[in-house]
């Protein structure tokens, strides 16, 4: 279990948020339900769909790393 008052938690948090709207933003009805809104807290989701759409590649291999991590170095 990771604390999100931890550099690492708080890593984990961020890595799940990307990941979690780089999906919704390929999902046509969510997308535009959810991330047709620039600012505000649902901006901060669209930024984080843009991010992970266009840093894919560095997005996943970063949660791959941040799992083996959490699950044999803690």
């Amino acid at each position: 279990m990771t604390n999100v008052y931890s550099l690492d938690g708080l890593l984990v948090f961020g890595l799940l948020l990307v990941c979690t709207c780089a999906y919704l933003r390929k999902v046509p009805r969510l997308r535009s339900w959810l991330l047709s809104e620039r600012r505000g807290l649902w901006g901060l989701g669209t930024g984080a769909a843009v991010i992970g759409t266009r840093l894919h590649v560095a997005v996943s291999v970063s949660c791959l790393l941040m799992a083996f991590y959490v699950l044999l170095g803690k």
